[in-house]
């Protein structure tokens, strides 16, 4: 069976990211969570508590066995750096083909051998993202039904609530 990079900014995980690593683990041997690093990005968490909380994510789902780290660069050289050769991503809406597709051709220019797989996003997850989740959070609203629990502690952190 392969093994699977899931990339993405994860700023913050929602349960949408923790559903589909949970479901890829049915599909491939092993799911390496990339936490992506874009200095040209202010992200609202750094990089290592990005990787921290989805960590936390994930164990507070009863997942032990998913590697999660931070990586700057090519998805391609992160996925032959763990020996991965599927990149699995989530669709939520239509317009996350088009933008998905684009990254995968491109992806598969720089190696051939590393093929895209999309899972279709749960109904409930659909149109969740993590800036719509960072927005609520900064208006004060209530996001424990799109975050795990850790990460909405995080975000009354971050956001200076209680």
């Amino acid at each position: 069976m392969a093994i699977a990079v899931h990339p993405g900014s994860f700023d913050p995980p929602t349960k949408g990211h923790v559903d589909l690593v949970l479901r890829g683990r049915k599909l491939f041997e092993r799911v390496v969570v990339v936490v992506g690093v874009n200095s040209r990005k202010q992200p609202l968490f750094s990089a290592a508590e990005r990787v921290e909380l989805f960590r936390a994510a994930l164990e507070e789902a009863g997942v032990t066995d998913v590697e999660v780290l931070s990586w700057e660069g090519l998805t391609v050289e992160i996925c032959r750096r763990v020996g991965a050769t599927v990149v699995l991503r989530g669709l939520r809406q239509g317009g996350d083909f088009e933008a998905e597709q684009s990254i995968a051709l491109m992806n598969r220019r720089l190696d051939p051998g590393i093929e895209a797989v999309y899972l279709n996003s749960r109904e409930e997850y659909l149109g969740l993202t993590s800036t719509s989740v960072r927005e609520i959070s900064r208006m004060g609203g209530d996001v424990s039904a799109f975050v795990p629990t850790v990460v909405a502690s995080a975000l009354r952190r971050k956001m200076g609530g209680s």
